[in-house]
């Protein structure tokens, strides 16, 4: 018998104490995946997902991202796809995952389809939000490094699980759930810089929909394939540190740190750009900007002088110079081509260099601005540092605002605070 996967089992169907920190955080992470839903609708990627699953026949259960309705499955790997196109959603850096784009969907879908209430949705996606972290943690960083997308593979694990609490599972049928998906969720950083990075969410998504759908059926896995021999841990480069990824399971919610983005490009370059928003940086001072990043985003995220607004999203040159200019780098439409071809921009940016620092962590990064008056001001900023609950709130409802209108992002705000039914909330995502 696996204790790792009976811990888990044991948290996720057993009642949980929430804080208000910990309910708002999770509040505000379902009306951010929303606005970052909605606001990826049109990309290619969300296209050719909502084409294929619309042209299934079946029940339609679960509304879609774009309008329309499909079965739970189809749903959910919609939802999980659409929500990751921009890649602006959170980001969990245990185990560098974003849970939202995994858990939520197949939460949602279920919960609409049996007529939750949007408190049953919350829990059940809290819980299976924070079990994909904790997967993340056992599975560790050698499988991150072999080539495993853990949104993918630990948020397979965590969707499934929100899917299983929404049904009502015992510690045993938890325990078989987590022991089918590990038969199934799957996902490969090879495709990074494709449509089938967030295709991968979906994936994920749908597989938490589909193994606790079976298992209500009466499916009989092996109960304890995450370790062992054979296990997905060992097949799949997993440390397997089962005490340090349980270490406070059921009393510390991981999820409370998770990382929101508010900025629409790599989050690699998101502790650059928040240095630069404390230093309140502005073209007509700026002389020279020198940027010291950890060394793994020196090959993720450091395009000198990109031509295309996808590129610079990668690019810690360019947006720091649109940023010193004045240009939203919470927008996506501001990361353009026509952007890049800006000189005032060109000339800015060939006054920012990027070097690596391995003093720096991956979620740091440290400013030095030489203005033209002399003055030299000098920033280190920190993701992981704690942010006020109300400053949290004020960041992520403004970015929702900026992405889906003022108007709408309260209404979804007042509702997951106020209450409700999951199937109410699920309609605002075709608004």
């Amino acid at each position: 018998m696996s204790d790792f996967s009976t811990s888990l089992a044991a948290f996720a169907a057993g009642s949980v104490e929430t804080t208000l920190q910990t309910r708002v955080v999770t509040s505000l992470s379902v009306l951010d995946w929303i606005a970052v839903g909605r606001a990826g609708v049109d990309e290619p990627v969300s296209k050719a997902v909502r084409d294929l699953v619309l042209g299934e026949e079946g029940a339609t259960q679960s509304h879609l991202f774009g309008g329309g309705a499909a079965p739970m499955r189809g749903a959910a790997l919609v939802n999980g796809t659409v929500s990751h196109a921009l890649d602006y959603d959170d980001t969990h850096f245990a185990h560098i995952g974003h849970p939202s784009v995994a858990v939520l969907p197949a939460a949602l879908a279920l919960s609409e389809w049996d007529d939750r209430i949007l408190v049953d949705f919350l829990e059940a996606a809290l819980v299976g939000m924070e079990v994909s972290i904790r997967m993340g943690l056992w599975l560790g960083r050698d499988h991150y490094q072999a080539g495993f997308h853990q949104t993918a593979t630990a948020g397979a694990f965590g969707a499934a699980v929100a899917a299983g609490r929404v049904l009502g599972f015992d510690v045993t049928q938890m325990r078989k759930v987590l022991g089918l998906t590990a038969t199934r969720a799957a996902g490969l950083k090879a495709q990074f810089g494709t449509m089938g990075k967030p295709y991968n969410a979906g994936l994920a998504a749908s597989t938490g929909v589909e193994t606790a759908l079976l298992i209500a059926k009466g499916f009989e896995p092996n109960m304890d394939a995450l370790e062992g021999p054979y296990g997905f841990g060992t097949t799949h480069k997993g440390e397997g540190d089962a005490p340090a990824a349980l270490a406070g399971l059921g009393e510390e919610w991981l999820f409370e740190s998770i990382s929101h983005k508010f900025h629409a490009c790599c989050h690699g370059l998101h502790a650059a750009l928040e240095a630069a928003r404390d230093l309140d940086i502005a073209e007509p001072e700026v002389a020279e900007i020198k940027i010291k990043t950890h060394p793994r985003w020196m090959s993720v995220c450091n395009q000198m002088s990109p031509t295309t607004g996808l590129g610079a999203k990668f690019s810690y040159r360019t947006v720091i110079a649109m940023q010193a200019l004045g240009y939203d780098t919470a927008l996506p439409g501001s990361y353009t081509d026509k952007v890049c071809a800006d000189p005032r921009l060109k000339s800015l940016r060939d006054r920012v260099s990027v070097e690596a620092d391995e003093t720096l962590s991956e979620t740091q990064a440290h400013l030095t601005l030489l203005r033209r008056d002399g003055a030299r001001l000098e920033v280190t900023h920190d993701l992981l540092t704690p942010m006020s609950l109300s400053d949290r709130e004020d960041r992520v409802r403004g970015k929702a605002a900026k992405l889906i209108g003022e108007e709408e992002a309260d209404a979804i705000w007042s509702m997951l605070r106020t209450g409700g039914r999951a199937r109410d909330l699920a309609k605002r995502l075709a608004v």
